[in-house]
């Protein structure tokens, strides 16, 4: 993985010239220690954060603060703690076992882990809804055994429905078979647990808020709303948007702070309608084309449920990213008049798609709108991983190298060998360790559902068109 990587200038320029030295692991002596060598963390109840404070005021904290620089030895037998449980985060989790080394895994997810391997059951019907990631392909050989695992264990199947390309008026052109598409058996949930089930020396903490890094005694204490989350050798932060900015932003790690903050991440509203009658089209899944309310649409119940001939057929539509934007409000606490207008808008994109005049549509018996706020991202720094072996803080996700579960996958794995083979040298050789803390960001091509590698390097003109009838 080291031709992947970018090597640490022996020579920072940092905002601020001090740095935040914190050395022995021995009590510190409170009459000498020097004002920056950190301070204890406190159980006191910390001053409620500002949420509603600009995006230039969190860019200067997170620009002035000092650098962190850990000189204590590494314990005999360090530990990580990784913020974040979807793909990247759980994957790194995963590789840092296979190299021995201890992690626990804090996650916002109330449901279940996996981040946007998301897949929601209504009771009693049930109605299931893939409402975060649809499918994905394979392009590395490394997620590929990972894959191979999955299909063994009958975790995936083959997605062998129609999919293709769906433009204004109900103009179809089916995709070729290949590259393959892969799908949970049971949603896309249960893959984060098959991982989790590999392992023995990961811990997981969940719903948990991380909101506070504090480097003291050669170690990182964190804590959730001032309730202490233990203590560990390096931290990962495997999630991304505002929540992980606020949390750089006086962390001391200026460098981390600063290429999180160069992540720009599209706004994408997710529809959930089941309907009582199946929609007169015959295809699984298409990229609709032209629409701007609309940009996927997918039948769940054909695509998890495929020998069920009855019952209700839920579709999940999601939106364009500009849609999205254009709507954007706070996604934890979404005001009634924007989810019914974001409701009535995409049905009409969805009876625009199929040439449908307006009204047509059959109306569906259950609806649910989820905006992901933070949804994909627009740039990339195309590498693997990044890593601050001064402040021992790594970040890993799919945004480091594109938009996909395998790029997540791939990324976890990267930063999880890296801090491995970082603890191995024992930190004595900080500088060789430094990944990624100056690369430059480069705009990121892919639907706006994301990424599928090897899907679409075929010319479309092997595509099948024809004019749906409706």
């Amino acid at each position: 993985m080291a031709s992947f990587f970018t090597a640490l200038p022996k020579t920072l320029t940092l905002p601020l010239p001090l740095t935040l030295v914190l050395g022995s692991k021995s009590k510190p002596n409170p009459k000498k220690a020097s004002p920056m060598e950190g301070q204890k963390p406190t159980s006191r109840k910390p001053r409620k954060p500002s949420y509603g404070a600009s995006r230039r005021s969190v860019l200067k904290k997170s620009f002035n603060q000092e650098q962190v620089m850990f000189t204590a030895p590494l314990s005999d037998d360090p530990s990580v703690a990784i913020i974040g449980g979807g793909m990247a985060g759980l994957t790194c989790a995963l590789y840092l076992e296979k190299r021995g080394v201890r992690s626990t895994v804090f996650d916002t997810g109330i449901h279940g882990l996996g981040g946007r391997m998301g897949t929601r059951v209504i009771d009693p019907q049930p109605l299931i809804f893939d409402h975060a990631a649809q499918f994905f392909t394979v392009g590395d050989p490394r997620f590929a055994q990972l894959v191979d695992e999955w299909l063994e264990k009958g975790l995936i199947r083959q997605w062998q429905g129609m999919i293709g390309e769906l433009e204004v008026g109900g103009h179809f052109n089916s995709l070729p078979s290949l590259p393959p598409r892969y799908i949970g058996v049971n949603g896309m949930r249960p893959l984060a647990d098959s991982i989790l089930s590999q392992t023995t020396l990961v811990d997981v903490v969940r719903p948990c808020w991380i909101s506070k890094l504090d480097p003291f005694n050669g170690m990182w204490h964190l804590s959730e709303n001032g309730k202490p989350q233990g203590q560990y050798d390096a931290i990962v932060i495997a999630h991304n948007g505002k929540c992980a900015n606020r949390l750089l932003a006086l962390s001391g790690l200026p460098l981390v702070a600063r290429q999180m903050k160069k992540l720009e991440l599209s706004s994408i509203w997710a529809l959930l309608a089941a309907f009582e009658d199946p929609l007169p089209i015959p295809f699984e899944g298409a990229f609709v084309k032209g629409v701007d309310s609309i940009s996927w649409m997918a039948n769940n119940t054909k695509k998890l449920l495929h020998l069920q001939n009855s019952g209700p057929h839920c579709w999940t539509f999601f939106s364009t990213a500009a849609f999205g934007k254009r709507n954007k409000v706070p996604q934890e606490n979404i005001p009634t008049v924007t989810a019914e207008k974001v409701k009535e808008a995409m049905l009409a994109g969805v009876e625009t798609a199929l040439g449908l005049s307006a009204g047509s549509l059959n109306r569906p018996f259950y609806t649910r709108v989820q905006l992901w706020g933070a949804a994909l991202p627009t740039n990339t720094p195309g590498i693997p991983c990044i890593f601050d072996p001064h402040g021992r803080a790594g970040i890993c996700g799919d945004w480091l190298m594109g938009s996909s579960l395998e790029s997540a996958f791939l990324s976890g794995m990267a930063l999880a060998n890296h801090i491995a083979d970082y603890f191995q040298s024992g930190g004595a050789r900080p500088d060789e360790f430094a990944v990624g803390l100056h690369a430059e960001f480069q705009p990121l091509e892919g639907h706006d559902i994301g990424q599928f590698p090897g899907l679409g390097s075929k010319k479309m003109d092997e595509a099948q068109p024809y004019q749906l009838s409706i």
